[in-house]
């Protein structure tokens, strides 16, 4: 049942005051999601997910005045992309002020921010009056969740509270685009293109896919392993399957004979918005493998590939 009335978000916004974690919905994934100024809070983020350390978290807020007041600079490009793309899928790294504590930077002096556009996170975020620090709320490395079903199943009574606010609707995590160094650099591709982004503000450089395990990110979601369900995601062309076990096909252009078959939507947008849920329902079918149809090389196709190229990485 949604929780969408007034009194489960002041039940959650106190949980968030109190120190507690609360996975709520946003429009990209469900996040897992604490008081983005209490250490201790955001450390409890860390444990549930079993995450490292060096990966940073995004601070949720409810408009560019809330932003403004954790950022330590706001450049021209932060107020045209704040106001064009927020509330939407889009976060910004930028330099941070002090009192945003380092465990939600990964002791970075840089913090990702954005304005979600999911009616039930913004009314989060403002009857709780913090910023919320919040990732995808599953456990570390694994598939994102895209329902509060989804939330329950992999992390239990972990959780202090689900506001479940029906299925995501872009699917896939946010645009990260840092605007902390001499020029933008986009972080990690999502449901804003790169080329929207350089019409608004100009060239924009692409980050490498991969970063140093032992150090630090710049962002979440570097990791060369990541978005990844149990079973062994396999990327394939032509319709060429494994010859040995049983497994589910997710495919576009190329059927071929497996155990499930899945036509996926041939639109990039429209791929992402049930990629996860798609991956979900076949991981717990107990197939050998899931193979699915590499999609096109287009821009328009860069967050899926990126989440597919980290799910099937050894």
């Amino acid at each position: 049942m949604a929780s969408t009335d007034h009194a489960a978000v002041r039940r959650a916004a106190d949980l968030i005051r109190a120190g507690g974690l609360v996975a709520f919905p946003t429009e990209t994934v469900y996040g897992l999601g604490a008081n983005a100024l209490d250490a201790a809070a955001v450390a409890r983020i860390y444990e549930v997910k079993a995450r490292p350390k060096g990966s940073p978290l995004i601070v949720h807020v409810d408009s560019i005045k809330m932003a403004r007041g954790l950022a330590a600079a706001w450049p021209p490009e932060a107020d045209k992309l704040g106001r064009r793309y927020w509330p939407g899928p889009l976060t910004l790294v930028l330099p941070k002020r002090p009192e945003i504590p380092d465990i939600v930077t990964a002791g970075l002096g840089t913090v990702g921010i954005r304005v979600p556009s999911h009616p039930l996170a913004l009314a989060l975020i403002r009857e709780a009056g913090v910023p919320i620090a919040a990732p995808s709320a599953n456990p570390f490395s694994r598939l994102s969740p895209t329902t509060a079903e989804h939330v329950s199943e992999m992390l239990g009574d972990r959780v202090d509270m689900v506001l479940d606010g029906g299925p995501a609707k872009v699917g896939i995590e946010s645009t990260v685009l840092s605007l902390a160094g001499p020029a933008p650099r986009l972080l990690r591709p999502g449901a804003i293109s790169r080329a929207e982004i350089e019409a608004l503000i100009g060239p924009v450089v692409l980050a490498g896919r991969i970063e140093d395990e032992g150090s630090a990110h710049a962002s979440p979601g570097r990791h060369a392993r990541h978005y990844s369900p149990r079973t062994p995601l396999l990327l394939v062309a032509g319709g060429v399957l494994p010859r040995s076990g049983r497994g589910a096909y997710l495919w576009i252009r190329n059927p071929a004979a497996a155990d499930s078959c899945i036509h996926m939507p041939d639109d990039a947008s429209a791929y992402a918005s049930v990629l996860y849920d798609t991956l979900h329902r076949e991981d717990v079918k107990g197939w050998d493998w899931i193979a699915v149809e590499i999609p096109p090389d287009s821009p328009d196709w860069l967050g899926v590939r990126d989440r597919l190229g980290r799910a099937s990485a050894p």
